[in-house]
């Protein structure tokens, strides 16, 4: 196969102009493309407002190695299809079903993986279906009334289900795992435009239908889902598992589980660390989410305000301050601010947009690394204490109302009274509140210093009316449970995987990891090795 790289085409290409276009960089007559495929497509802005789309393309041709010789070279060259292969090996006849805890990506598509070659796992969700889920969520925003098994963390789906729902990463992929997550998001109902886009997203209303879409396609397959099923407690037999306790009652014998249990499920992790399974502490990253209108991020990233075409824009930043890092997070174009706390008396914001990411403003979070030396002890829990401890004061801030404040307010530490030139456009209660105390004054004086820089990369990023909103606490898991090299723990049997493990950090790279773990566990169910 012969892949093309900077082919460069106008927004509004057609088929005929991109097959115009490889037949003159290959030097070929249309009759000799047998098949061609957009692999990336990307935006280049580096001469705004004259944009154009920046595309890689897989072609298949007749007499490829003749082709090959008199084709423009600069940006040509062979490539070898990369096909997932799920390792060689059966269910036995006699096994013990696999326990899965978690239908966040990573649980979801470990639980598919395993379903698809016979193994019938058992998928375990403390909280309900998407549907009632997201009818708990939506009377949580309304009347500030928290179900703590169903909000923006738990439920069908986890924490990504109410976000953005990007699917870049920038984790390696040879195997060809990532492609496989694309390639069946697309069979359960994402738009197919995510196999080539260079910065894929779904949206959380095209989530749902992905989710619905995966559980019955997992059932047809022999697969059980289980909801309102809070693993409560692990049976371990001389350093092996041998069950799952489900809701403090019901016993689920097994002899492999897979801890995908996603970053909020702080009960469980407390659970797993009083049966003194080995874990550590992670560094993670705290900080506010900032809005701004999508208008001026059009503008600055793009020279134009119309982004009809080509989707509202996206930005990525990063800055140090002291030594430390400061960087956006999980930015949404056209997004929402949302109250995703999942305990009572604790409070944590974060972003998400639909799939036409069409709100009037944008949304990032701003933050800042937390060093050990920002805690009070090295000891396993210790970031997972910070980051409680910080969504306790958010929470009395505004009496569990969103906290919010200009920017100019924050820095000249005062209560903001109203908005600026914008409103604020959030899911659940916010209240005026005064948070330049909330965080300790080494990350303060970092997010401060890097609004500074932040501002002279996009003109108006540090303008005194953005809007703030706290506290942007969930980034990453704080713990992490180690592994062998075969997948497992410290507990024979129980195989951490995914975000709350500390093992990935995303959507793409959680669903990757859950394909591995399953992978492994298969092996394991076979009496193979892995090759």
């Amino acid at each position: 196969m012969i892949r093309i790289e900077e082919c460069k085409l106008d927004l509004n290409f057609t088929e005929d102009d991109l097959t115009e276009r490889v037949c003159k960089i290959l030097r070929v007559p249309k009759d000799a493309i047998l098949s061609l495929e957009v692999v990336r497509k990307a935006i280049d802005a580096r001469k705004k407002p004259d944009l154009t789309y920046v595309l890689t393309v897989d072609v298949q041709v007749r007499k490829e190695k003749s082709v090959l010789s008199h084709a423009d070279q600069a940006h040509v060259k062979v490539m070898e299809q990369i096909r997932y292969h799920f390792p060689k090996c059966s269910a036995p006849k006699r096994f013990v079903r696999p326990v899965v805890i978690g239908s966040g990506p990573c649980g979801l598509l470990c639980t598919y993986e395993l379903a698809l070659h016979g193994f019938r796992p058992i998928l375990l969700e403390r909280g309900s279906d998407v549907d009632k889920r997201c009818a708990k969520l939506q009377h949580f925003f309304s009347n500030g009334v928290l179900d703590p098994n169903n909000n923006a963390q738990f439920g069908e789906g986890g924490a990504g289900t109410f976000s953005d729902g990007k699917l870049n990463t920038s984790i390696k992929d040879p195997s060809g795992r990532g492609r496989e997550v694309l390639k069946l998001f697309v069979q359960m109902g994402a738009d197919p435009r995510i196999l080539s886009d260079a910065k894929p997203h779904l949206g959380t209303d095209t989530l749902v239908t992905i989710l619905k879409n995966l559980r019955a396609r997992i059932t047809e397959l022999g697969g059980t889902v289980h909801f309102d099923s809070c693993v409560t407690d692990l049976a371990i037999n001389g350093q092996k598992i041998t069950g799952v306790f489900v809701n403090g009652e019901t016993l689920i014998e097994t002899e492999t589980v897979v801890l995908a249990i996603g970053h909020s499920a702080r009960d469980t992790i407390r659970m797993l660390r009083s049966k003194e399974i080995a874990m550590e502490a992670k560094p993670f990253a705290v900080g506010f989410r900032i809005e701004h209108p999508q208008e001026m991020i059009d503008l600055a990233q793009y020279g134009i305000s119309d982004h009809s075409v080509i989707g509202a824009a996206p930005y990525k930043l990063t800055a140090q301050a002291n030594g430390r890092g400061v960087y956006s997070f999980c930015m949404c174009p056209g997004g929402y601010v949302i109250n995703a706390s999942s305990e009572p008396n604790r409070l944590c914001v974060n972003g998400m947009s639909y799939s036409g990411r069409d709100g009037k403003n944008a949304n990032s979070a701003i933050v800042m690394a937390v060093r050990p030396e920002d805690v009070d002890t090295n000891e396993p829990l210790s970031f997972l204490t910070f980051q409680e401890s910080l969504e306790e004061k958010a929470y009395w801030l505004a009496n569990g109302a969103i906290p919010q404040q200009l920017y100019v307010d924050f820095k000249d530490d005062r209560v903001t009274n109203a908005y600026g030139d914008f409103l604020s456009t959030t899911k659940g209660a916010c209240a005026f509140t005064n948070m330049r105390h909330l965080l300790p004054e080494a990350l303060t004086a970092a997010f401060l210093s890097g609004m500074e820089q932040f501002g002279r990369k996009i003109p108006g990023f540090d303008r005194p009316d953005a809007i703030l909103s706290g506290i942007e606490s969930r980034t990453s898991s704080p713990i992490r449970i180690p592994r062998d090299d075969a997948g497992v723990s410290s507990i024979d049997g129980l195989y951490p995987a995914g975000e709350g493990a500390g093992f990935a950090g995303g959507i793409m790279s959680a669903a990757i990891d859950g394909i591995r773990t399953a992978e492994r566990l298969a092996l394991r169910l076979a009496g193979k090795t892995a090759e």
